[in-house]
């Protein structure tokens, strides 16, 4: 199964490099392109995902010059969505209620709740730098819209997926992180995104109560 968003264009090989990387490499079940930037080809959007343990997503390489730094393939962390080949049957076992993305997270992490989820599971994702597509930024969502769910769903992320072990560990830095958005927001709050994320933050408060005891219930499989 592939994903490519409908923002994006693609390298006519794109498609060739993707799935093929997948034949040659059995072991892995995920592959990730490489994103430029659309109106600055020569500029990287990703080079693969990446997930800190404060509940941080990323993205290798990005808005990085694109001087070769990453044309090797190499196993990442998780493919960005906009672009990204999946084994089926591997998508299949990864399922919740029938359904492969969380659609409670509505837009902005569904990708990344994916990836945590089968790297939980030793699904292993490959980059694949020859599968080149170019990405028009938030020619969709964005803008406000992408601050508010990213303001929302990066902790209930991280409070759906962790294992127990990493919250109990970690906890104090994904609070900062999270007092680090709000800082932030507030010291621009003239501006519709920051407030679009302190929205979002609030939003995530009250929902979070809710994620935890369903996720900590005896017999509840989120």
């Amino acid at each position: 199964m592939v994903l490519l968003n409908n923002d994006t264009e693609a390298h006519p090989r794109w498609l060739e490099h993707l799935v093929g990387a997948l034949e040659r490499y059995p072991s892995y079940d995920f592959a990730a392109s490489k994103l430029l930037l659309f109106d600055q080809r020569d500029r990287i959007h990703s080079a693969g995902d990446f997930y800190r343990p404060d509940g941080v997503p990323g993205s290798r390489g990005v808005w990085e010059y694109d001087r070769g730094q990453y044309d090797a393939v190499v196993e990442v962390f998780g493919p960005c969505a906009a672009a990204a080949a999946y084994r089926r049957a591997t998508l299949e076992a990864l399922r919740i209620h029938g359904k492969v993305l969380d659609e409670n997270l509505v837009m902005y992490c569904e990708d990344v709740d994916l990836n945590i989820r089968a790297r939980l599971r030793g699904v292993r994702t490959v980059f694949v730098p020859a599968a080149v597509v170019y990405h028009r930024l938030s020619a969709t969502g964005g803008g406000t819209l992408a601050s508010y769910y990213c303001g929302r769903n990066f902790a209930l992320v991280w409070a759906k997926r962790m294992p127990r072990a990493v919250m109990r560990r970690f906890w104090p830095r994904l609070l900062g992180s999270q007092l680090r958005f709000a800082l932030h927001s507030l010291w621009h709050i003239r501006e519709p995104a920051a407030r679009a994320r302190l929205r979002g933050q609030a939003a995530m408060l009250r929902l979070l109560p809710l994620v935890l005891s369903r996720r900590f219930a005896p017999d509840v499989v989120q």
